[in-house]
This record gives C-alpha cells, structure tokens and sequence, in this order.
C-alpha cells in the first residue's frame, strides 16, 4: 500500500513539476510571422463539403521538410514562384470517376501571402495538375 501511495505522490509531483515548466516557458506562436521562408499549410479533403476526410502537413522550403515529398513539392513551387496556379499539368490520363478532393494551401512564399483553395474532380486529377505539392498520402 505504502508503495502505491508513494508511486501517486511521485506521478503527481511530475505533473506538477511539467506544468510549471510550460507556464514558465514562452508561448510560441505558430503564425506566418515567425515561420523564417517558404512555407504552406497544405490541406486535401476527400469527398464533398461535408467530409471529415482531411489530411493535413506544413510544408518548409528553407530547408525542404514537414511532407512526404517535401524536396519534389519545394523545387516544384519554386520554379513558378510558388504559384501553384501556374505548376505545368502533369501527362498521362485519369479516370472520369466523380470523388472530389479540395486541395487549400496557406501561408507565404517569396514574402507574399498564399491563399488557395481549388476541388478536383478526383485525385489523380489534382496530381496531375498540382504535381507533388499536395500528394500527402506518402
């Protein structure tokens, strides 16, 4: 019982102790301001409007990091200076199935802010017209 009682009491004092230790520290913001370079917060959703289908990664191009494909995505967007409206379409052929994804990208390239938001007919679609920018699945 005296055990137990004392592997609570030491549990508790670690809570304790961690608790105070982030109060003490210094909140970091994760707003566009302090993020140094190219960076986009890349989202795809699957499916309509109402989906919770959502995958999701922050995209660093100062070095490439935070994605799957993160030095294809970076060299990619630098070659059209992060415009992702200007990425060159891919080759090749896609199904006509209907499966929506929404591709949104926000954050800052080049010093100046990125807002975009475009639905695809299906995914290999938004592939071959967004390249590995938005290819999250790995």
């Amino acid at each position: 019982m005296t055990i137990s009682i004392t592997a609570k009491a030491v549990r508790g004092g670690l809570v304790a102790t961690a608790l105070l230790l982030a109060g003490a520290a210094p909140a970091q913001a994760t707003t566009r301001d302090h993020l140094p370079g190219n960076w986009l917060y890349l989202t795809v959703t699957k499916g309509d409007a109402r989906s919770s289908d959502t995958r999701g990664t922050l995209l660093l191009c100062d070095p490439p990091q935070g994605h799957s494909h993160a030095a294809e995505a970076c060299a990619q967007l630098a070659a059209v200076d992060g415009d992702i409206d200007a990425l060159p379409p891919r080759d090749g052929f896609c199904p006509m199935i209907y499966a929506p994804v929404t591709a949104t990208a926000r954050g800052e390239w080049s010093g100046r802010k990125v807002d975009y938001t475009r639905t695809y007919s299906n995914s290999c679609v938004m592939a071959a017209r967004t390249g590995s920018v938005f290819a999250l699945d790995g």
